[in-house]
């Protein structure tokens, strides 16, 4: 449990969701004073009152509650529609409040929004997140922070309730632009994975085959390992992360690159492989799903042939 900061520092959390669930059940659970926004969904919010956090309606209330506020929503839409409005966080931040962004966000959207606060005396801290539920209900996720060295400082103890792995990569904007940048290897590598799969399939080779060459060889990583559960085994939730989620991502990697003015022609090819799977109505199947989608597109059944 943190030395003073559960004293010190008063917690408010928008998006108790897949991943927001564990990290505010860590939060209250370390000693942290916590309140919640009520969400369709009322499971994950009846079970952080149970664990003695608190309810608020609206974002303003949050704001009013609290002196760092965490967000962990969908994208760059979803916080900016939190932060402005009549009953927005805006209106109810009190100087020196801290508000912290774990969504994987537009970096051209966060700016502009760490500039609008920065007006009332605000600070937005982006800290987008990796790994998965799993690790965010056992408090072991990694995270990237973008933000000052004081700020970092302040804010590290409530993270490391939730986080295993804190990673300060520079100052405010570049967690959501390392973020982009991480979930482009990542999704490069279940395209790739998806349309090697096709392609062994088509020609005769299996994808219990294809896994007996490529695990434990040279080429396995953790992600391999994960998305892999999917077609060999009919894990459905191996990687809960939407397909539509992961298209997302990687537009928003294509409006970098173009702010950037650089040519990006794989993240284009990465964009489109998962364009093609949401238009084929994947959008809310999960990354290692891909697969599955890749392969119709090319006449392939690699559908499991079990599923859990």
């Amino acid at each position: 449990m943190p030395h003073d900061a559960p004293q010190q520092e008063r917690i408010g959390f928008i998006g108790v969701g897949l991943m927001g669930h564990g990290m505010a059940k860590n939060i209250v659970e370390k000693g942290y004073p916590l309140v919640v926004m009520g969400r369709r969904n009322r499971a994950p919010v009846e079970d952080l009152l149970h664990r003695g956090a608190e309810e608020a309606t609206t974002p303003r209330a949050i704001a009013e509650r609290s002196t760092i506020v965490f967000l962990c929503v969908t994208g760059s839409a979803d916080v900016e529609a939190l932060i402005r409005g009549p009953d927005g966080l805006a209106a109810g931040l009190r100087p020196d409040s801290l508000v912290v962004d774990c969504s994987t966000s537009d970096p051209t959207s966060t700016a502009v929004l760490a500039a609008e606060l920065a007006a009332i005396g605000v600070t937005l801290v982006d800290a987008p997140l990796s790994r998965t539920p799993k690790e965010a209900w056992a408090g072991t996720l990694d995270t990237m922070v973008g933000a000052t060295e004081a700020v970092f400082t302040r804010l590290k103890p409530v993270l490391e309730t939730w986080a295993g792995r804190i990673v300060h990569v520079g100052g405010p904007g570049d967690g959501h632009r390392m973020k982009l940048i991480n979930n482009f290897i990542s999704l490069g590598y279940a395209a790739l994975y998806a349309e090697a799969l096709t392609l062994a399939q088509k020609v005769g080779i299996s994808p219990q085959r294809f896994d007996s060459v490529i695990r434990n060889g040279r080429m396995d990583c953790g992600f391999y390992q994960t998305f892999m559960r999917w077609t060999l085994d009919g894990d459905r939730d191996a990687h809960k992360f939407t397909l539509s989620n992961a298209f997302k991502d990687v537009r928003y990697l294509e409006s970098m690159a173009d702010a950037a003015h650089i040519a990006n022609p794989m993240g284009n090819v990465v964009k489109n492989a998962f364009a093609m799977a949401v238009a084929a109505g994947g959008a809310e199947s999960f990354v290692p799903m891909l697969a599955t989608f890749t392969g119709a597109l090319n006449g392939v059944d690699l559908q499991p042939k079990t599923t859990t």
